[in-house]
């Protein structure tokens, strides 16, 4: 039986979350269906598109993501300092993106000389902090998401039905080498499928996104940064982006008839920092999930988020021990 949501996500722990949405039956309802020809490719950008008005509403960042044929990744950040430190009219405001609110926020919002009773301001401050919660939420970004998706399918198909499986899948990243796999396996997930040969064209990923950015001379504007991209050394990912390059192109040398390389600099160390031999982190970002069913780190951040979490059980401790010590 799949364990409740709140055993499985506890920003108090880690803000950094895996998570996998698969079509019911793995059909290739986002590719090309082989059985019957019908080309459904257009889809993954509608979920791309997505993505990326949803991180511009919710307090959560896209630190990697990968759209399948049948199935799609991201690894988000959720970022609850930034929801707390927004007014109340902007958190109303960002809602409003995506649902239509009660009439009472409407006229709030709309018409600046509307006199409000005190019962009704607190009835919108109350609805403010209820939609404060849910923008820095996985379970709703997930939803807006798959939801969204599931309906314009269904729409262009003149079907009902499930798109997805019922159930997202969401994995706690408990540390900078967990971080740092999992972005890898993300982000190289076409080219283990052997759909694309380089980090340029694998389509609809977030690596691919931020190489284009690069080429423009610009920061990628839906996705988090890098170290070295910001002032800001809370809110960004804690390794370069260089680092992050070279960590990608040693393990695509080791791909038969996969080579590619998009590092400025010949001095970057990929496995220094990270301390991992490169043959566990070749196997790691081939075999991620396999490796990890529930939260992945090294052994004591493990056991760290099982007792915060409430859970009993602490899987996977000794591919933990093997790989992520």
């Amino acid at each position: 039986m799949p364990l409740p949501r709140y055993k499985q996500i506890n920003t108090d722990v880690t803000p950094y979350y895996h998570c996998i949405s698969r079509c019911v039956r793995q059909s290739f309802l986002c590719g090309k269906d082989h059985n019957t020809g019908v080309n459904y490719e257009h889809r993954r950008k509608w979920i791309q598109q997505r993505l990326h008005q949803l991180t511009k509403a919710f307090a959560i960042d896209l630190c990697a993501y990968a759209v399948m044929h049948n199935h799609l990744h991201v690894v988000l950040h959720i970022a609850k300092a930034r929801a707390n430190s927004w007014s109340m009219d902007e958190v109303l405001l960002r809602w409003r993106l995506f649902y239509k609110c009660p009439p009472l926020v409407q006229r709030y919002l709309d018409d600046a000389e509307s006199i409000f009773s005190e019962a009704e301001l607190a009835e919108i401050e109350s609805l403010s902090m209820t939609y404060r919660k849910r923008l820095q939420c996985i379970s709703w970004f997930m939803k807006l998401l798959n939801e969204y998706i599931a309906r314009r399918a269904n729409k262009e198909d003149e079907c009902t039905g499930y798109f997805w499986e019922r159930r997202f899948r969401s994995q706690a990243i408990l540390d900078e080498k967990a971080l740092a796999s999992v972005m890898a396996y993300v982000d190289l997930n076409p080219i283990r499928a052997n759909i694309a040969t380089t980090l340029r064209n694998s389509k609809y990923t977030s690596i691919q996104y931020r190489l284009n950015a690069r080429s423009a001379n610009k920061k990628p504007k839906f996705l988090m940064l890098f170290s070295e991209q910001s002032s800001d050394k809370t809110m960004v990912l804690p390794f370069t982006f260089e680092e992050y390059l070279a960590l990608l192109n040693q393990t695509i040398k080791h791909t038969p008839n996969k080579l590619t390389y998009e590092c400025q600099s010949s001095n970057v160390s990929p496995f220094q920092r990270l301390k991992m031999t490169e043959e566990n982190w070749c196997y790691v970002t081939r075999h991620f999930e396999k490796l990890f069913s529930g939260p992945a780190g090294s052994p004591t951040s493990m056991v760290n988020f099982a007792h915060a979490s409430g859970r009993l059980r602490k899987p996977n401790m000794a591919n933990a021990q093997r790989y992520l010590a």
